[in-house]
């Protein structure tokens, strides 16, 4: 076996032990995209209203796909956007954010 084999041979076990690695992360308050996203897939596909807030809370994100994933987790749950664009500028995202503060205000 070559030294080039066996380099490629080490880099395919390691690459196969970090894909079974389990996440971490906090889940749906967690600021690291890598852990928020795939939470954010998994509340909505349960269909977990209780994830809301956080969804909501998440439209401030600094990451434009955290808030895209937010707000899409938001209408396949509501049904609503409220006019929320994750790529509109912070002006217009606050603005609508505070719309939802407000949906969320009147629904509890």
């Amino acid at each position: 076996m070559t030294c080039r084999t066996e380099i490629l041979y080490s880099l395919v076990a390691a690459l196969a032990l970090v894909g079974c690695a389990s996440p971490q992360g906090k889940g749906l308050v967690d600021d690291d995209a890598s852990f928020k996203i795939p939470a954010i897939k998994e509340a909505v596909d349960k269909k977990d209203q209780s994830a809301i807030p956080e969804l909501i809370e998440s439209l401030s994100s600094d990451d434009a796909a955290v808030r895209f994933y937010a707000i899409e987790g938001l209408k396949r749950l509501t049904g609503e956007t409220l006019d929320y664009h994750f790529y509109d500028p912070e002006p217009e995202r606050l603005a609508a954010i505070e719309r939802w503060k407000k949906w969320q205000t009147e629904r509890d």
